[in-house]
């Protein structure tokens, strides 16, 4: 051991999670007039930013008014199958709207988008938040303030290589590989794990998602860091597990593209074919969002990581300058035939026409309907498509080649609705707590733009609750577990069901006496 600091906290991560868990820590120390003093490791260089947080354009499953999709928690059983945490959901529908206004409070602007001409699968009036400056927008806010406190000590190219605990199981520090190459030992009671999820840790990608998943390009370059050591060092000390471990987050991305995250989103307003021109999926299936990842897994999956998009000049004048096809840096490729546009996209001509015109030739004569599930489909073909089946007949043709990127992992960490990770029997583990990608959630499917989101929102509150329990027993902190949090629900809702029948009854007497 190289050296041994005491610190009442360690984080490990500087994304999202990993500086609002700081940041809440050390404004809530203040505000009570105590002196915690917090130790934020990270391990990428200085001003290169590990993980996705930078990269991401951070959209938010917001309202004009800041508030949480309602919706979300009953989209989050649909696509889970029932094994979504349901309390977990509704604890972050309640908290997010929180979480932006704190981000408002620290010098982040919110663009407030209206989007005409995508069916939102959320219900948030077709409108939804992004910061402006993207997620490195955000970072450079938080990192700001967190620059302005002494008792924070910024650790960069620091690796967490295990947890230390006391005979007793609880937390007690994290053993660190500081870029001398030297183990460190850093002594606190408390640790936040936010050093996202194993996109860049091939074994562990291999073991859990399955053969191929190694060829999956990185969404962000910061992912490369992420190589599930948050989950490696929770499951050492006995941590359980939530979300589903063979599954995971994918994007289309623009090939070309010289910028990281340059999804194509439109993947429903014209066809996906493979390299053999041939289409493999469902393009109108559902809303986008409902379905952007689902295509991106058939690539990866069956379509040997490679597809292409196209479409003609009737829809990409409907979504000139929107975010749907402009997140990439490079224009699309256009041909003023069919043929043409195939050979800019490097595939076979006469295979595409015959594509796109046994495509045109199977549309019904419905009316195309870019706000609603138009019933505008195919018939008769090997894979049909559900709605807005419009016809590509006006030229310029435009397209784009894509593959799929790897965003984030579902399987991670399990924790209660205070960040607290709890043991394989549901025990909170004394002193651990954990946020962002590193936590299990997800099963099957993401619901969008949430992940974001949660990463803040969980990361603020095990800041603040490990600031509040300074000088406070093991018991005291975090507030309820998940057994009294839920406990306690059931109970409101007792009441709230006695004062129903109660109601009921005065009305159904008030009404026997009227008669």
């Amino acid at each position: 051991m190289a050296s041994s600091t005491k610190y009442d906290l360690v984080v490990v991560g500087t994304g999202f999670a990993g500086c609002m868990a700081t940041l809440a820590f050390l404004e809530q120390c203040k505000k009570d007039n105590k002196q915690g003093k917090v130790a934020l490791l990270e391990v990428g260089k200085e001003g290169e930013r590990s993980g996705a947080s930078k990269w991401t354009m951070a959209y938010l499953r917001l309202d004009k008014n800041l508030d949480f999709d309602e919706d979300w928690v009953k989209e989050m059983r649909l696509v889970s199958n029932g094994l979504a945490d349901e309390e977990y959901c509704e604890k972050l529908r309640v908290e997010a709207p929180i979480s932006a206004k704190y981000l408002e409070e620290h010098g982040v602007k919110f663009v407030h988008h209206d989007e005409p001409n995508v069916l939102l699968e959320f219900k948030t009036a077709q409108h939804f938040v992004f910061p402006d400056g993207g997620g490195k927008a955000i970072i450079g806010r938080l990192f700001e303030h967190i620059r302005g406190y002494s008792n924070c000590e910024i650790m960069y190219e620091t690796e967490a290589i295990r947890l230390l605990t006391e005979d007793s199981g609880a937390i007690r520090g994290l053993k660190a590989r500081k870029n001398d190459g030297l183990l460190h030992d850093l002594i606190a009671p408390n640790v936040v794990l936010a050093c996202g999820g194993f996109e860049g840790n091939q074994e562990m990608l291999a073991r859990y998602i399955g053969p191929n998943s190694h060829k999956l390009p990185l969404i962000a370059p910061g992912l490369k860091y992420n190589k599930g050591a948050g989950l490696r060092m929770a499951l050492e000390v006995g941590a359980g597990t939530a979300g589903s471990f063979d599954g995971m987050h994918c994007e289309l991305v623009d090939t070309r593209a010289k910028k990281p995250d340059a999804v194509i989103w439109g993947h429903n307003y014209g066809i996906v074919v493979n390299k053999d021109c041939e289409r493999f999926y469902d393009e109108g299936k559902r809303h986008l969002f409902a379905t952007f990842e689902m295509i991106a897994l058939e690539c990866w999956r069956d379509q040997d990581m490679s597809c292409y998009f196209v479409t003609d000049d009737t829809i990409m004048k409907k979504f000139t300058g929107s975010w749907v096809y402009d997140t990439t840096d490079q224009p699309p490729e256009t041909g003023e035939t069919i043929e043409e546009l195939a050979e800019k996209l490097k595939i076979d001509p006469k295979k595409l026409r015959k594509t796109v015109d046994e495509y045109n030739a199977a549309v019904n004569d419905k009316e195309f309907d870019l706000m609603k599930l138009d019933g505008k489909a195919t018939t008769g073909l090997k894979i049909n498509k559900t709605n807005w089946a419009t016809k590509i007949e006006t030229p310029p043709f435009a397209g784009y080649p894509m593959t799929s990127n790897l965003t984030f992992t579902y399987g991670g960490v399990k924790t209660d609705l205070h960040a607290r990770v709890v043991s394989t029997n549901d025990v909170p583990i004394p002193g651990l707590w954990a946020a962002g990608e590193l936590t299990g959630l997800f099963y099957n499917e993401y619901p969008p733009a949430t992940s974001c989101l949660r990463s803040m929102t969980f990361g603020r509150l095990a800041g603040t609750s490990i600031a509040q329990s300074l000088g406070k027993g093991v018991s005291e902190i975090g507030g309820k577990s998940i057994k009294e949090e839920v406990a306690s629900r059931q109970s409101q809702a007792i009441m709230m069901d006695r004062d129903i029948l109660i109601g009921e009854g005065r009305s159904l007497q008030a009404e026997a006496s009227a008669a």
